[in-house]
């Protein structure tokens, strides 16, 4: 069974608290994903951190994968997409306090993949013999 991560739902609750709290929220986004598009220039060790306040972006949507919106970089404006998976945290400039998620998460396969795809993309995982960990608890 595919599960939604829960990394934009986290996303969107660190922006929240950091914006309703009067603080910056930023993104740090592994800028060498594939579907990150950013203005390399900006790029540091395959990473650009990213200030998404309302002060600095324009149409910001945090509710879609990718995330997108529209800032300025050195006066000039940039269409940014980020997808979920490529940023790696996202936290307050003003006291660093948030969420570090540390890799990039791949994304989920698409809901309409066959099992068969699903289970051949999946690691394959060596199965222990004997019983399971498992226990009925009445």
């Amino acid at each position: 069974m595919n599960h939604r991560s829960r990394r934009p739902y986290r996303i969107r609750a660190i922006h929240d608290w950091a914006t309703d709290n009067g603080y910056t929220p930023h993104l740090l986004v592994a800028a060498d994903v594939e579907g990150v598009s950013v203005p390399r220039e900006y790029v540091q060790d395959g990473r650009i951190t990213l200030n998404i306040s309302a002060m600095a972006v324009q149409n910001l949507d945090l509710q879609t994968d990718p995330i997108w919106f529209s800032a300025r970089f050195s006066g000039r404006s940039f269409e940014v997409t980020v997808p979920v998976g490529a940023v790696l945290a996202v936290f307050a400039r003003e006291n660093g306090e948030g969420i570090v998620f540390g890799d990039v998460e791949q994304p989920a396969p698409p809901d309409d993949a066959s099992p068969a795809q699903t289970e051949a993309s999946a690691t394959p995982a060596k199965a222990k013999p004997g019983r399971s960990h498992l226990r009925v608890v009445k």
